[in-house]
């Protein structure tokens, strides 16, 4: 065990998790084929070894800190999931979890089957599709324990994407960067269109590099209307937004 594991093993324990040796090896091949992958696709734009593991690596994991993933049988759902981040890095720290990779890109999910694969990841299904047509499914409608996204797009039209994938009791967690005020403000009529509420806000500093996230934790209170996830590409041109003459759509 080299420094950058040592240093995600004792992070992970400020979030009251445990890695153990087995684990921290699977972060290591997942980082290897990480750079191997991405010199033939652009999966991301950090490659340097510690970067990756407190930007990406420790950066998923925090997502423990807004829900309990200890619970046998939780299921998630990841949407826009690019390179496997938070859920890969949380399947790995919870070996129990149930796993749903949804993304539209048909290279980063045949990566995502190669790491599943190599770290002998159990009950992780990659789905290639847009969120606008897989939520539409109901093998995926109204489902899932936790759906997250990390920064894929503004709240107001994330919401549509990820909300109809939760099910009633259930949370979607946005995990942001700063200066995300403006993006709740406007992302509140979406909310109550799509059967939800806001339920906490959770601040967040990288532990080296200090720079701010944030975990928006918005729980699912009923299911998700007919209406709703909008046909693909919709949500995200025109999200859902309070007017002066109704909705903007």
């Amino acid at each position: 065990m080299d420094d950058p594991q040592k240093w995600l093993q004792q992070q992970a324990r400020e979030l009251e998790l445990e890695l153990s040796d087995s684990q921290l090896s699977q972060f290591e091949q997942y980082y290897r084929l990480l750079v191997e992958w991405n010199e033939k696709m652009n999966l991301t734009g950090i490659t340097e070894r510690d970067a990756v593991y407190e930007k990406h690596f420790y950066d998923s994991l925090t997502v423990a800190l807004a829900a309990d993933l200890s619970i046998a049988g939780t299921s998630i759902a990841d949407i826009g999931s690019g390179a496997g981040f938070p859920s890969i890095p949380l399947k790995i720290a919870f070996p129990e979890l149930k796993v749903t990779i949804i993304d539209s890109l048909a290279k980063r999910i045949r990566f995502l089957e190669e790491v599943v694969a190599r770290l002998g990841l159990a009950n992780v299904a990659c789905v290639h599709g847009r969120a606008e047509d897989i939520a539409r499914l109901p093998e995926h409608r109204d489902q899932y324990d936790v759906v997250t996204a990390r920064a894929v797009a503004r709240l107001a039209g994330l919401n549509e994407l990820c909300l109809p994938f939760a099910k009633t009791g259930g949370v979607f967690i946005s995990m942001k960067g700063s200066d995300i005020q403006e993006e709740l403000e406007e992302s509140r009529f979406s909310l109550g269109k799509l059967g939800a509420k806001l339920a906490e806000v959770k601040r967040l500093e990288l532990p080296i590099e200090k720079s701010e996230r944030h975990l928006i934790m918005m729980t699912k209170i009923s299911a998700t209307a007919k209406a709703y996830p909008r046909k693909a590409g919709v949500p995200l041109k025109s999200p859902l937004l309070a007017s002066s003459s109704g909705v903007r759509l």
